[in-house]
């Protein structure tokens, strides 16, 4: 019996622990690959349901009044990120943005510089001296749900170009002990569909992932492991602790049971 015993100690010792393995970021050495490095900055492309930032200015100011929401007039740039969502122009599911006097313009699957240059197109009826409008076109501010085990789990709006996934796990309070390092899902839908995709937070080859930039809306998942569900701990000492409580448990169940 004392065998036994000894034996379920050991075994539930060194499989219950977190190995520093499991939670070192980019193990590895990182290796140079320009072609991932030219897919990795390929311009974003609008889907359904993105908003827009649109500052446009000109020669004439009470034209470019016409075109312009009384939002943006707001002062400070925090109070302009927070009205971004009503003053901004959204992607409405037919992939178009409405905007003042131009009507609906379709943008659904265009780059930044694709609409402005659509937009600056559509304006220069509108301007005796075209050379001097100016036009500026940006998302408004990248959404991304994180999810899982992360130490803030919900919904981050980072205002950047571009958004790495260790921009999203930073921001959502890192993973945390029992967070699979090892199988981070991305969950992105598309024109065509939902996809999923998987990164390994562990390896340095993250950086070379085609999916190391994500897409507005996308979504975070970071699995538990499996030492979660069992609750021995995460580090030797957390386990040892309660695999001697629940030998001592069983122990003294034994020696109840004996005495009965």
């Amino acid at each position: 019996m004392k065998n036994f015993f000894l034996i379920i100690l050991f075994l539930t010792f060194f499989t219950s622990c977190i190995s520093t393995k499991k939670t070192t970021y980019f193990q590895g050495e990182p290796v140079s690959k320009s072609e991932l490095y030219k897919l990795n900055n390929e311009p974003y492309r609008l889907q359904i349901n993105d908003i827009l930032f649109i500052d446009i200015k000109g020669s004439n100011p009470e034209i470019v009044a016409m075109f312009t929401s009384e939002g943006e007039n707001t002062s400070g740039a925090a109070a302009k990120t927070q009205n971004l969502y009503f003053t901004g122009y959204s992607v409405d599911r037919h992939g178009n943005i409405r905007i003042p006097y131009l009507g609906d313009v379709n943008v659904l699957g265009y780059t930044e510089k694709e609409v402005r240059e659509k937009i600056e197109q559509n304006l220069e009826t509108f301007f005796k001296k075209p050379e001097q409008l100016f036009v500026t076109v940006k998302l408004a501010g990248i959404n991304i749900v994180v999810t899982g085990e992360v130490g803030s789990p919900g919904s981050i709006n980072l205002m950047q170009n571009q958004v790495s996934i260790i921009d999203a796990i930073s921001n959502a309070g890192e993973i945390t002990p029992f967070g699979n390092r090892e199988n981070i899902t991305i969950i992105r839908k598309t024109i065509d569909g939902v996809k999923k995709y998987s990164l390994d937070y562990t390896k340095i080859e993250l950086f070379n992932s085609e999916n190391f930039y994500l897409q507005p809306n996308d979504i975070v998942y970071v699995a538990p492991l499996k030492q979660k569900s069992w609750g021995t701990g995460t580090t030797g000492f957390q386990s040892f602790t309660t695999v001697v409580t629940i030998l001592s448990f069983l122990v003294s169940s034994v020696l109840l049971v004996k005495n009965l």
